[in-house]
This record gives C-alpha cells, sequence and structure tokens, in this order.
C-alpha cells in the first residue's frame, strides 16, 4: 500500500510539474447545486466534459475540503483518491475527445463561498481569485485551462439568485426555484460566481445591444441612479475605444454585504461591496465609477485574455486600470484623467523613496505597481507610438489571444507589428527595471496644465510675493484670489494658505474659499482647520449644510471641539443626518452626543444602545467598525458590545478581523472587562441576535 501511494504521488506530482493542460483540455462544465443556508452546505453534481491529448493512467480535479459520494467516467465508476487540495482519478483513457466526468459532492466551504447575515435576511456570495474557486466546486484552479461552465442554482424561492452567463429558465419546486444560468464561451475557475440575496433589478442596454442589469436591495431603489451613474456610457465608450465588442452574452452587476475588496470583475458578473450603493449626497465623496470602469474593462482585459502566471498580472490590473481612467476621461475630462495619472505618480514616487518599488514583471509586485505603474506604461507606451498603432495593437491582440492566456511579449509584439518600432529598450525600462523611470513621468505630466501646475507648486510655492528696499511687502505681487482652473489647482493653492496665515492675503483666499460653490474647496477647508479662528466661525459653520457627508462629520468634530458654548445647536443641527452606509455621521453624532453633559441627558441611554446595536453582526463591518472605534473612544463597552467584537475576530474580511483582534487585546487588559471577556470567550457560541 505505500509503494502504491508513493508511486501514485510521483505521478501526480509530474502531472502537476507537467502542467495537465498539455495531456488533458476541460472544455465544458454542468454544475448542478443546491446551496443550504442552515449548515452553510453545498451539494452537487457536476459533469465535465474534456478532451485526452496525451495517453494517461489518472488525472486530476482541484477539490479542498470536499466530500465525494460518487466519481465516475464515461459512465462507470472508477477509483479515485483524495489529498487535501485534489481528487485524483485513477483511470485510463487513450487520446479521445467527448469524456465525461462526474462528480457528486458536499461541501461545506470555508472561504470562497461567503454565508452572510443581513438585517432582514441572508446572502450568499463568492470570492475565486485568491481563493480558489474548487473550495465549493470541484474544478481546475489552474488559469490556463478555460472551461465554459453552465450553473444550475437551487435555493429558497423568496431569494434571487445571479450568476454568470444568460439566464435560461427558471425551474419552479415546492419551496426553491433552480435558476438555469448558460455560459457561452470558455473562462477560468476563479471568475466562475454567484450571488444570493434578495434583490430587485434595472435593465439597460448598450448601444450595441447588450443587455445589462443593475441588481440593488428592494429598499435601495433611491440609489440605483447615483450608484450605477455612466455605466452605459462606459460600455459604449469602451467598446468603440477597445475596438473589440464587448465578450459576452449580458453584463451583470451585483452589490453584497462585507465583500473582501472594492469589486471582482467575475466573468459577464461583476460582485462589488454595496458600500458602494449610495445615495446623490454620498457621489461627491464616494462614488462606484471607478470601480465600476475598473471591473467593466476587465471584461475585456482579464476575462477575455488572461495571464499564463503572476508574472504577467499588469495585463489585467495594469490594462483595467487605464482603461478605466479613459472612460472617467470621456466622462470628467481630459484635467481630470491628468490629476488621476498625478495622483498615481505620487503613490509610486512614495514607493520609490520607501525603496519598496518592483519591476513590474515581478509577481511578487504591490499592487501599487502592477495598477498604477501598469495604467502609466500604457500611457507612455501610447503617447510613444502613436494612437492608431497603440489601438491596432490592442484589437489585434484581443483578436488573436480571444478565450485564451497571454504574456506581456503577446502585446509586445503587437505593438511593434502596428508601429515598426523597437520596444526592448521601452520594456527594459518600463517593466523589467525596479527603479521608477521618474523624469520620463514628470515630462508626461508637463503636457497637461494642471498636473503641470501641481508639480512646479511642490518645488515653487505659488503664494510669493516682492519686497521694495524697506522690506515691506509690494501690493501688486501679492496673490489675492484663488487660480482658475480645474478645481485641484485651487485646493492645492488653498492647502498652501491654510499652511502659511502669516500670508498678507491670507484672509480674502480664505473668504474666498469659503464662499465658493465648489464642494471639494470647502471640504478642503474641514479637513485643513481643525482649530477655528473666531474671524471664519460663521463661515465655518455654514460647513453643516453642504452636501457631502465627509465636510459634515469634519465640519461637525471640529466646531463641537472649537466652540463649547455652541456643542448643543450644532447636534441639533445634525440630528438627522447618517451618511455613508457606515454611518460615519451619525456614529460621530452619537458619541459627541453622550461626550456633551447637557444635551438631551433623558436620551444618554437610548444614544449608548443606538452606537452598542451597530456593533451587531448583522449590520456591514464598516459600520460596526465605526461603532467599536467609538467605544473604545468614550471607553465603555456593555456585554453586548463585547460578545459582537469577539464575534468580529472570526469575521472572513481580515482587515476588520485584525482590527477586532487588536481592540480585544486592548480591552483584555482592562480591568474593568477581563473577567467579562474571560466568560464570553468560554462559552462562546454561534451568536443569535
Amino acid at each position: 500500500m505505500r509503494y502504491y501511494l508513493l508511486l501514485l504521488f510521483t505521478f501526480f506530482s509530474c502531472l502537476v510539474t507537467a502542467q495537465q493542460t498539455d495531456v488533458v483540455d476541460f472544455k465544458r462544465a454542468e454544475v448542478n447545486i443546491t446551496v443550504q443556508t442552515e449548515d452553510k452546505s453545498i451539494f452537487g453534481l457536476v459533469t465535465y466534459y474534456f478532451t485526452v491529448l496525451k495517453p494517461i493512467d489518472s488525472f486530476y480535479v482541484d477539490a479542498k475540503n470536499i466530500e465525494f459520494e460518487d466519481v465516475s467516467v464515461n459512465g462507470s465508476k472508477v477509483e479515485f483518491n483524495l489529498t487535501s487540495n485534489h481528487l485524483i482519478i485513477k483511470k485510463k483513457l487513450g487520446v479521445s475527445v467527448d469524456n465525461e466526468l462526474s462528480l457528486s459532492y458536499k461541501s461545506n466551504p470555508k472561504k470562497t463561498m461567503y454565508f452572510v447575515e443581513k438585517e432582514n435576511s441572508n446572502q450568499i456570495w463568492t470570492q475565486g481569485q485568491g481563493k480558489y474557486t474548487s473550495n465549493w466546486l470541484p474544478s481546475i484552479d489552474d488559469m490556463n485551462d478555460k472551461i465554459e461552465f453552465d450553473l444550475n442554482i437551487t435555493y429558497d424561492k423568496d431569494y434571487t439568485v445571479v450568476a454568470n452567463g444568460k439566464l435560461t429558465e427558471k425551474q419552479i419546486n415546492e419551496s426553491t426555484i433552480t435558476w438555469h444560468y448558460d455560459m457561452q464561451q470558455p473562462m477560468s475557475s476563479y471568475l466562475v460566481a454567484l450571488a444570493i440575496g434578495k434583490y430587485d433589478k434595472k435593465e439597460i442596454t448598450s448601444k450595441s445591444g447588450i443587455p445589462i442589469q443593475l441588481y440593488y436591495y428592494p429598499e435601495d431603489s433611491a440609489k440605483v441612479e447615483p450608484t450605477y451613474r455612466y455605466t452605459k456610457q462606459m460600455i459604449d465608450f469602451l467598446e468603440e475605444e477597445i475596438g473589440v465588442p464587448y465578450p459576452w452574452q449580458n453584463y451583470k452587476q451585483v452589490p453584497v454585504k462585507d465583500f473582501l475588496y472594492s469589486g471582482m470583475e467575475n466573468t459577464s458578473c461583476t460582485i462589488f461591496s454595496d458600500d458602494f450603493m449610495i445615495d446623490a449626497i454620498s457621489f461627491v465623496d464616494k462614488n462606484y465609477v471607478n470601480v465600476n470602469a475598473h471591473e467593466l474593462a476587465h471584461q475585456w482585459f482579464g476575462d477575455l485574455v488572461t495571464e499564463t502566471s503572476g508574472t504577467h498580472h499588469w495585463l489585467q490590473e495594469g490594462f483595467a486600470t487605464y482603461y478605466a481612467l479613459l472612460a472617467e476621461r470621456d466622462i470628467f475630462g481630459n484635467d481630470y484623467y491628468y490629476w488621476q495619472l498625478y495622483q498615481y505618480f505620487k503613490e509610486l514616487e512614495a514607493q520609490e523613496q520607501a525603496e519598496q518599488s518592483t519591476a513590474l514583471l515581478d509577481p511578487k509586485s504591490s499592487s501599487t505597481t502592477f495598477y498604477k505603474k501598469g495604467a502609466w506604461v500604457l500611457h507612455v507606451l501610447r503617447e510613444k507610438v502613436g494612437d492608431k498603432a497603440f489601438k491596432t495593437a490592442v484589437k489585434r491582440y484581443l483578436n488573436k489571444h480571444a478565450y485564451d492566456n497571454v504574456e506581456t511579449n503577446d502585446f509586445i509584439s503587437e505593438v511593434e507589428k502596428a508601429s515598426k518600432m523597437d520596444l526592448s529598450n521601452f520594456v527594459q525600462v518600463w517593466l523589467k527595471n525596479k527603479a521608477l523611470p521618474i523624469k520620463e513621468m514628470k515630462e508626461a505630466l508637463q503636457s497637461n496644465e494642471t498636473s503641470a501646475f501641481l508639480l512646479t507648486i511642490e518645488e515653487h510655492p505659488y503664494l510669493t510675493y516682492r519686497t521694495d528696499a524697506d522690506d515691506n511687502y509690494i501690493p501688486s505681487s501679492l496673490v489675492t484670489q484663488l487660480p482658475e482652473g480645474f478645481y485641484p489647482i485651487q485646493v492645492a493653492v488653498l492647502k498652501e494658505a491654510l499652511s502659511t496665515s502669516e500670508y498678507p492675503t491670507y484672509n480674502d483666499l480664505v473668504k474666498e474659499a469659503f464662499a465658493s460653490k465648489n464642494l471639494h474647496l470647502r471640504q478642503t477647508l474641514a479637513l485643513n482647520m481643525s482649530e477655528i479662528p473666531e474671524d471664519f466661525q460663521q463661515d465655518y459653520e455654514t460647513l453643516l449644510k453642504d452636501q457631502s457627508y465627509v465636510t459634515i462629520e469634519t465640519a461637525l468634530y471640529n466646531l463641537w471641539a472649537n466652540f463649547p458654548r455652541k456643542r448643543n445647536e450644532y447636534l441639533e443641527q445634525t440630528q438627522s443626518v447618517f451618511g455613508f452606509n457606515d454611518y460615519n455621521v451619525r456614529t460621530l453624532w452619537l458619541t459627541l452626543a453622550l461626550a456633551t453633559q447637557d444635551f438631551q441627558t433623558d436620551k444618554k441611554q437610548d444614544f449608548f444602545e443606538e452606537l452598542v446595536s451597530y456593533t451587531n453582526p448583522k449590520q456591514p463591518f464598516s459600520l460596526r467598525q465605526n461603532a467599536f472605534g467609538y467605544l473604545s473612544s468614550i471607553g465603555v463597552f456593555n456585554e453586548e458590545a463585547l460578545k459582537h467584537l469577539i464575534e468580529a475576530t472570526k469575521h472572513h474580511n481580515w482587515r476588520f478581523k485584525s482590527f477586532a483582534k487588536s481592540l480585544l487585546e486592548n480591552l483584555s487588559e482592562d480591568d474593568r472587562y477581563q473577567s467579562i471577556i474571560s466568560n464570553l470567550q468560554n462559552n462562546s457560541n454561534p451568536i443569535q441576535d
């Protein structure tokens, strides 16, 4: 037996090293799953249709923590072996087509599929990239094996199920519905996705006829327009700009609670954080436009053509970042485009100064490198070879490698052909060297007034003036007004003014900013004037009425801290404002209300209980983190909040989990909470609230 296992392990190691895709090609998967909320399980039957390219004695699929009830090949049961990550199927097969592998299984996914509780419903959603779909679906984790996945998902009839592809049928059962989704083209398994929840949807159509489905919670109907603003314009723009039609049957976008990232570009089915479901006021500070454009661009760059390995990750993230920026330029203008390039440059420059820069072709590079430097590479390359050659190359690259995998040279070679240029030096400087080409980037930024101004003001202060022989300033040399142009220019000058209050026309510049209707300028005042001179008190108080939750939050705290005698007035003025989905204004308001001795003294307990209620697991983790943070700031936790904090240390979002662990560690050293925390941990069970 030992000898057999050794032989099996040796064969399997050789197969993995040689890449199974060289000998077995999985073509299509017919997936049937039933999802159970009660025990967070999946019962599945999946049939793979595959071709054998070379004779084999066995082959495998990736499967993590999955129990198999039946495994058969071409209708006959076969022997199999399970390792921690793989199902190894023992079956001799010669070169052949139309083979079938059927797998009956049960899974309790530990990751990749997440069961989330909302206030009045449940949610189930997946995240395959970086987590492996094989945690809930026996599949091929190797992104180089692209498969057409057709999903049939059974769940409670009161819920909506969304997945890759086109919905072809809803089979009504006694208490459930089976949703049949059909894909027509292959994709890597990390892009297989589903989302289950209580949803309504709005349907629109692109100029080219692509159906676009915009999902939302029934209670969020007023948030649909500000959240999905510009969606049609962006897909129309990208189809024209890229020169290749949108490659899938339809496009769906689905918000989910407590998502791991901002968004994920699953094929034809983007899943994104419901923190981006915003109202009209939120749009100025926190909107979905960039994430929307980025995940949409991935439908070509990442989904249609997919990297062969992490070495070429920029072909996905750099391209998606660049084309999202082009889509935003189509909406917001050229100054906006260059302002974003400038911000990307500053982030990359900071990484360089911290000696953390890496080459773009280093698979261990940071997101900053893959995303921001990747976008810069495409901007500079386009400037170098010209619009026509660049667009021709992109179109040829996508068409030639459609539904396949690519390496960097696949793209560069197309650019060289289209431009008739040798790009070997460009590749060395921009892709292979870890040093940032700072000089070239600054030269590129000088071509736009906004980015050139922002570069110049870094080294040459804008607020300078001349003096006469007696060292008196010359009035005509003074800056008395904020400059015209795109608002980041004005913001930069205003920030300089706020840091040099001795400047002779300081008051004029600040007054002009307060009088401005530009919310960004007024927000700059809120964020950079924590100490408020009495001369500006009345001006500053007007910020509480701005259509910006960031401005209101900051202004409320600063006014409360600077003018104690008017605290009650400020609190009364903002009592009905909640803010973003994390209730940034409301949680601050509750904290200040508790800390203001003579404010609504009969409601103090209600305020505290409301703040504690926001720590509940049914709330979004962003709101919970705010509530925990403010409870920590006032130094008061009750048993309920501590119970919720302990639960938070097991959350699937690692950032929130780390925050909770750190806070719990600190509270465990506090004599007031030590025994309570210890008892709760000793008696911890799944929390039922």
